[in-house]
């Protein structure tokens, strides 16, 4: 790939003013270990949900000064951002973790398994880190506490981002890196560059996962409100029937990604998820509600199924003689989450140094979505996997992300804390 042609340059200028500085942030990346494994099972045990992230925040604020850090609390509702200032000129690298987590039973033997109970939509539901938030939490602090120890090699600044509700905000509620942005999270110094990762249950332990462009998808979340006209289902020539009409539109969305996307250069999903409409079997209804999400990698891919969806929900609904409305976005609508080629190419060998060539992956894209990409909106950034699967677990064998067996291995932490020093070390020397 041309990425991986830049390799050799990029090395030489990296390892030579770098060689020392990757010894010295592997030992003490083994150094502080057991603490990120220790902050990580308090994260584990006692998850708070999107925007209730209080003991959470206050966890880490606490810590962050104890480093002798600049910390602002309450970003964003519960967010937590610190400054680490080189004093001496230079960029400003961004570095993120999130910190919710989900309301999800957990269900396995763990020691420090969460019995934490929340609230959500109204109702009493346990909670429990099972997307990995809890250790994103304490690579982080790993490398903030890294960074420190190193100040004297920084040139510029570190702002160390602490970003509640990354699994989106509750109902009625603002939250999340959207409201990180608009509260002006980036400025005040203005970052120049953020990264972040992600660990993964299915990857191995030792593993970096990159890919330059798309690799998390748009989300855009729908509903279209079909009316129609009321009847006895004995006698449906007397309705406007907006079942039979939903049933059409589910089908003829489905023939967007199919027949009017070039699948072959870009992935996309059109999904409904909620038909909802009726309350008797001999009733036909005068209005049905459709709500769905679409998933797309690309911004031109984006546009056209827009388009699609406008065009489709109103010749159908004029075919069968309803009306309809498409919402779109319908609620929470994220960008995607987009690698920066050239930031890409930049900052591929210091991977390859921290991880070994060996280990360093590139990814397909994956339709699931990263709220991470409100960021890279407003400045370059770069967003990786690192592995949390143990070696000796097959990768189809692995809990899925958000569901109740979801594991990752302690040992993946170390190398994600080296990843995020070592990529915030590396842009300052190049800049």
């Amino acid at each position: 790939m041309t990425i991986k042609k830049i390799f050799f340059s990029g090395l030489l200028l990296a390892s030579c003013s770098a060689l020392a500085q990757a010894e010295t942030v592997e030992q003490l990346a083994s150094k502080i270990e057991p603490d990120v494994i220790k902050w990580r099972h308090h994260f584990h045990q006692y998850p708070e949900l999107s925007n209730r992230e209080v003991n959470t925040a206050q966890y880490v604020a606490n810590y962050l000064k104890s480093l002798g850090l600049e910390v602002h609390t309450g970003v964003a509702k519960t967010g937590v951002v610190a400054v680490l200032d080189s004093g001496k000129p230079g960029p400003v690298v961004g570095l993120r973790a999130d910190m919710d987590g989900l309301p999800v039973k957990e269900m396995n033997s763990l020691p420090y398994r969460s019995e934490v109970v929340g609230e959500y939509r109204g109702e009493q539901v346990p909670v429990m880190h099972a997307c990995g938030h809890d250790t994103h939490m304490a690579m982080l602090m790993g490398a903030a506490k890294i960074l420190v120890e190193q100040k004297a090699q920084l040139k510029g600044k570190v702002k160390f981002i602490f970003q509640p509700a990354e699994e989106g905000a509750p109902d009625g509620e603002e939250g999340g890196a959207e409201l990180m942005v608009k509260e002006g999270v980036l400025k005040n110094p203005n970052v120049d560059v953020m990264f972040g990762l992600h660990i993964n249950s299915a990857t191995d332990v030792g593993t970096v996962k990159y890919r330059a462009g798309g690799i998390m998808a748009a989300v855009d979340t729908f509903k279209v409100v079909i009316k129609g006209r009321q009847a006895h289902g004995a006698y449906p020539w007397k309705s406007v029937d907006p079942i039979v009409t939903a049933a059409q539109m589910v089908m003829a969305l489905q023939t967007i990604v199919s027949r009017e996307l070039t699948i072959i250069d870009d992935g996309a999903v059109v999904t409904v998820g909620i038909i909802k409409g009726g309350n008797r079997s001999n009733i036909i209804p005068a209005e049905v509600t459709l709500e769905g999400t679409i998933r797309t990698l690309n911004p031109t891919a984006r546009a056209m199924i827009h388009e699609a969806m406008q065009r489709k929900v109103k010749a159908i609904a004029e075919s069968m003689r309803a009306s309809a409305e498409l919402m779109l976005p319908y609620g929470p609508a994220y960008p995607i989450t987009y690698n920066d080629p050239s930031l890409m190419s930049q900052m591929l060998p210091t991977l390859v140094r921290t991880a070994g060539n060996e280990h360093v992956v590139e990814a397909k894209a994956v339709t699931g979505a990263e709220d991470f990409s409100f960021f890279q909106t407003q400045v370059p950034g770069l967003y990786l996997f690192v592995g949390g699967k143990p070696l000796n677990v097959p990768a189809a064998d692995a809990p899925a992300h958000h569901t109740p067996d979801f594991y990752v291995d302690d040992a993946g932490m170390k190398l994600g804390v080296e990843v995020l020093t070592n990529l915030t070390m590396d842009y300052m020397k190049q800049h």
